[in-house]
């Protein structure tokens, strides 16, 4: 085992979370910041510097387009997937009730999507909450079923924050087609970790955000297929910024850094998930032998770069504060920290409560190695130990 002078403590394991700036894509961001790189200024202004910030601006729209498979004019920049939710699930379902009041989604579904669904409910649209199996997986059969004559649009997100299964994207954006309702995803934990080609599936609505994949906080975008001839409703109303649809000044630094990460990460993303794979199979491993870890992510065919585990005799604050000193980790979604109301993933895979009040998740970055790993395994098993001698 490493010992603590080869190893950074607390290890960072809550890349799902957020990831810390790429020193190069730092760069990038800092680099139109200043006066000298000439592309600090606003693009909208009718000046020199403007010009060349609107210059810098297309350039990184055509960019974005390239790496993702679709057409520069279906980029939309915004703050991140909340705001990207946000405006796809309520600009789509406002702009076109004439065509349809209903939409499907999962019970299982970020915050972001889920809390947008309820107020859209309480302006009179329907919902319909698919369920998940044991696994987290939605019933396909169930998605069938759910699709009615009115049913506007269907949202499910790529990968799960909380647990890392991955829904059926193909198979579901096939059904949507032929059923003629659109279809938007929420690709935060995936983009930048996956290949990602929008030109070979067809989603209509796509969101992501910058700080996932070892961007700044602060920005991502919306993809909007085929948005000449889809009508969104914008969530607030300015100088008619991002095609009318995002108004306010646009963070050309930001933007310009969050290409510059989606370019790294297709640089870097098969060797990068090989290394992710490794780590992911050295924990499970070992947790699989562990009478007293059960584990919550998907033995195969989720994303690697998160597990959800429990422990037996540690609910998730204990474990949390156990650990303290020697890893930083969630227990569960960071973006709903602060609620002491268990995970409502979990929940809905029918964990039961011991298990569902321990449930702690990591989540790893490129930056993360094998002997951290197994630094954190001697960790848990010391714990576990504590926890047998009591009894």
């Amino acid at each position: 085992m490493a010992t603590t002078t080869s190893i950074q403590l607390p290890i960072y394991f809550d890349s799902a979370a957020t990831t810390p700036l790429h020193p190069e894509v730092a760069e990038a961001l800092c680099r139109h910041l200043t006066l000298a790189s000439n592309q600090f200024a606003n693009p909208a202004s009718a000046h020199r510097y403007g010009h060349l910030a609107k210059q810098q601006l297309r350039q990184n729209r055509m960019a974005t387009a390239e790496l993702l498979g679709c057409d520069a004019d279906e980029v939309i920049f915004t703050s991140g997937a909340t705001e990207a939710n946000n405006l796809a699930l309520t600009g789509i379902m406002r702009a076109n009730r004439h065509h349809g009041t209903h939409l499907i989604t999962v019970t299982t579904e970020h915050k972001a999507v889920l809390a947008c669904c309820d107020a859209l409910e309480a302006e009179g649209f329907s919902l319909t909450y698919l369920q998940v199996d044991g696994s987290g997986l939605i019933d396909i059969a169930e998605l069938k079923s759910a699709l009615r004559p009115e049913t506007l649009l269907i949202s499910v997100m790529a990968v799960n924050n909380e647990t890392g299964v991955m829904q059926p994207l193909t198979e579901i954006a096939a059904i949507a087609a032929r059923a003629g309702v659109l279809f938007h995803v929420d690709a935060a934990q995936s983009v930048g970790k996956f290949a990602l080609n929008l030109a070979d599936i067809a989603v209509d609505l796509l969101s992501i955000s910058a700080h996932k994949f070892y961007g700044p906080k602060g920005v991502g975008a919306l993809i909007v297929r085929q948005r000449r001839h889809l009508r969104l409703q914008p969530l607030c109303y300015g100088g008619g910024q991002e095609f009318g649809l995002r108004p306010g000044t646009v963070p050309t630094h930001q933007i310009s850094a969050l290409v510059a990460a989606l370019q790294r990460c297709q640089r870097q993303r098969e060797s990068e998930l090989a290394h992710i794979r490794t780590l992911q199979q050295r924990f499970m491993a070992w947790a699989s032998s562990q009478r007293s870890v059960q584990i919550h992510s998907p033995l195969s065919g989720g994303s690697p770069y998160i597990i959800n585990f429990s422990v037996a005799g540690y609910d998730s604050d204990a474990l949390l504060n156990q650990c303290e000193a020697v890893a930083a980790f969630s227990s569960g979604s960071a973006c709903s920290s602060g609620t002491i109301e268990p995970s409502h993933v979990l929940r809905g895979m029918g964990i039961t409560a011991r298990e569902l009040y321990g449930a702690v998740r990591i989540s790893f970055g490129y930056y993360n190695t094998l002997a951290e790993i197994d630094y954190f395994i001697h960790h848990l098993e010391q714990l576990i130990e504590k926890v047998n001698d009591a009894r």
